[in-house]
């Protein structure tokens, strides 16, 4: 049976993604978080595959799964669902079930999945950290029933990679890693008995599996070695294909009779099964190849990149046909997002060197874009919004942000720049670096004007006080420090986290400074006297990101933990926690307006947050504990009320935001109620 299903484990998004998506316009609005607006980026890619009818191409992401209209390229869908292990019907986006007890049941991490082609049994692999094993377990997917268990020590198993069933649902394969050791073994699936594992029998590293289509052979893509293909049934190596290198991805034709792989060196390469003859090398890609397919007829090749495109190819000619733009690269960190001083662009740095810049009224990628050659740690506008800098490995570059062309590389730090900041008059550049010190440059010129030193480890984060007379830096060695700008001596040292500062904020008033910490806290200190004011506590990781609202009111703080928090900057009290990116949340921003957040993180996506959806503090509102939310009154908000309001589009009531018409933001104003 070809299977419909795509499996895949979807952590804290929607339960009402697919209603959300009946009104959405626009890709970047489809199934976001409650509270979020846009989603900047599609996140990076996984895998990808075909439906059985070669319709749709199924694109898993870093926030879900993307359906493209295999003929046109089309975007058509994102499935995302609310945690737990999804079923969802490929040819229809219908969410069919899910087996979250089968998930709740097993207290490991790591988990990853695969669907038995009957879609009947579901594997499971996971580690479980404290026992130092590795686990696969099969389950029957109607009944919940674990099958088979199959534990081991890493130490004779290692870490499992991924996992993938045979056509035939006989035999599964399982990867492993174990240090710089890669391997992989195959299973059989009525007995849970290992059939045998290429460790020792092939000495490279396996970086890809995958099955012939009538499960006989199974090819492996080798890291020095080209391809393996070999007897599933005796383990006996019956080919190698040699002459591509660091192979990251192979799959077969469907008629077995070629397979393609995909390289670290940006290209495809197409190879004849039976002779091992190489039939076409496929250039087109500037980055790794990190998953291949062909279509169902054989007739098309679809590849993906880190370059973050997805690419189409004829498979007899080689020629290319189209290209899906938006996906970001599988080194995929938004390490810094900030908006333009009049709120109309949100720029992002990452992992991938690239900086992007976003229209946040069209959601258009603002060109050109351009490119380090390593991430970029941190970006800045100048007040005037006509420059940008931004800091990747020791170099800082000042760059037309109407043109994308330089206008000054500033070279000196003998680290990585982790920190750029403009004053506010626009006329100085700071920078914070692994080397431990702080350099202030001059922006007309490009000179460099001081070096600040005093810290003892990395410098991760600098802010300018707002009359530019000071700066604030956090830094590796747990400690905030306070300099004079004309000076570049130290006014005061500034203790008191338990592990690494990450980030350092002044408030627009300059009187208090905000820092969040790796021992997962914000502070905030008085600026004059270095006094500690309070301590922001409920974060459960590192505090990667701190910003005050151009008000000075609230302060947000973006997290490991993968939440954004809002604190009332007087009292210190947690307002609200806003969740949706899949994994780090490494920067945070407010608009100039102090409505908006935007937030990027290791998802590889820029979130944009409007704040004033929901109630910031519904008690304060409703005192009585009444919510307007609850629409059918029966004491809980739920999606009987999502559904009540749904069904009143277009009329009067019940208009929760006062606009006179019931419309999407009254279905995210009780989504967030829930």
């Amino acid at each position: 049976m070809k299977s419909k299903l795509f499996l895949i484990l979807i952590v804290g998004s929607t339960m009402f993604a697919f209603m959300l998506n009946t009104f959405a316009q626009n890709s970047s609005q489809w199934h976001l978080p409650e509270g979020a607006i846009l989603r900047l980026g599609k996140g990076a890619v996984h895998n990808i595959e075909y439906s059985p009818d070669g319709t749709r191409l199924a694109v898993s992401s870093t926030v879900g799964i993307w359906l493209y209209d295999a003929q046109t390229g089309e975007a058509l869908d994102l499935l995302t669902g609310q945690k737990g292990i999804i079923l969802w019907d490929v040819d229809t986006g219908q969410h069919l079930r899910s087996v979250t007890h089968i998930l709740e049941s097993i207290d490991t991490e790591n988990k990853l999945f695969a669907l038995s082609p009957d879609e009947k049994t579901i594997a499971m692999g996971s580690e479980d950290k404290p026992k130092r094993t590795s686990i696969i377990r099969l389950w029957d997917l109607d009944t919940g029933h674990l099958i088979h268990t199959v534990e081991r020590t890493r130490g004779s198993l290692g870490n499992i990679r991924n996992l993938q069933f045979s056509p035939d649902g006989k035999t599964l394969a399982s990867r492993y890693q174990l240090g710089d050791t890669l391997w992989f073994t195959l299973w059989d699936v009525d007995t849970g008995i290992e059939r045998w594992t290429s460790l020792n029998r092939i000495n490279d590293l396996v970086l890809s599996v995958a099955f012939s289509p009538d499960g006989k052979k199974i090819a492996s893509g080798q890291y020095f070695d080209g391809i393996s293909i070999w007897d599933t049934e005796t383990g006996q190596r019956l080919h190698t294909f040699t002459g591509h290198k660091y192979i990251l991805s192979v799959a077969f034709s469907p008629d077995g009779k070629k397979i393609v792989s995909g390289g670290k060196d940006g290209t495809l390469r197409l190879w004849d099964t039976d002779t091992g003859e190489h039939i076409r090398t496929i250039p087109g890609h500037t980055e790794n190849v990190n998953s291949v397919a062909f279509s169902p007829d054989g007739k098309t090749i679809t590849s993906s990149s880190y370059d973050g495109t997805l690419k189409f190819w004829d498979a007899d000619t080689g020629e290319h046909i189209r290209t899906i733009p938006g996906h970001t690269e599988n080194v995929k960190t938004i390490n810094s997002v900030v908006f333009s001083p009049d709120g109309k662009i949100i720029v992002s740095g990452g992992d991938d060197g690239f900086m992007y810049l976003w229209h946040t009224d069209t959601r258009d990628l603002f060109d050109p874009r351009v490119r380090h050659r390593n991430p970029i740690r941190s970006v800045a506008f100048n007040p005037d919004g006509k420059k940008i800098v931004s800091g990747s490995s020791t170099v800082l570059v000042l760059w037309d942000a109407g043109t994308g062309e330089y206008i000054h590389i500033l070279t000196g730090h003998t680290g990585g720049v982790h920190s750029v900041t403009f004053r506010p008059d626009g006329k100085m550049i700071a920078s914070g670096s692994a080397d431990k010190t702080i350099k202030l440059w001059d922006v007309d010129t490009g000179e460099h004007l001081r070096t600040i030193t005093g810290h003892t480890d990395d410098v991760r984060s600098v802010a300018f006080s707002p009359d530019g007379k000071k700066i604030v830096s956090g830094s590796a060695d747990k400690t905030l420090k306070l300099w004079d700008v004309d000076t570049g001596e130290n006014i005061r040292t500034i203790t008191g986290h338990t592990s690494a500062v990450r980030s350092v904020a002044f408030s627009p008033d300059g009187n208090i400074i905000a820092s969040g910490s790796q021992d997962d806290t914000v502070h905030l200190w008085d600026t004059e006297t270095g006094h500690f004011l309070h301590i922001l506590t409920g974060h459960t990781g590192s505090v990667e990101s701190v910003a005050f609202s151009p008000d000075g009111k609230k302060i947000a703080s973006g997290s490991r933990d993968k939440t954004i928090k809002l604190w009332d900057a007087d009292t210190g009290e947690h307002i609200r926690t806003i969740t949706g990116h899949t994994d780090d949340v490494r920067s945070v921003a407010f608009s100039p307006d102090g409505k908006k957040i935007a937030s990027g993180g290791r998802d590889g996506t820029v979130l944009l947050w409007d704040i004033s959806l929901a109630p910031l503090r519904p008690e304060d509102i409703y005192p009585e504990d009444k919510y307007p939310e609850d629409i059918n009154s029966d004491g809980v908000v739920n999606i009987q009320d999502l559904v009540l309001v749904a069904q009143g589009f277009g009329s009067a009531a019940p208009d929760l935001n006062g606009d006179g018409i019931v419309n999407i933001l009254d279905l995210v104003i009780v989504a967030a109620a829930f």
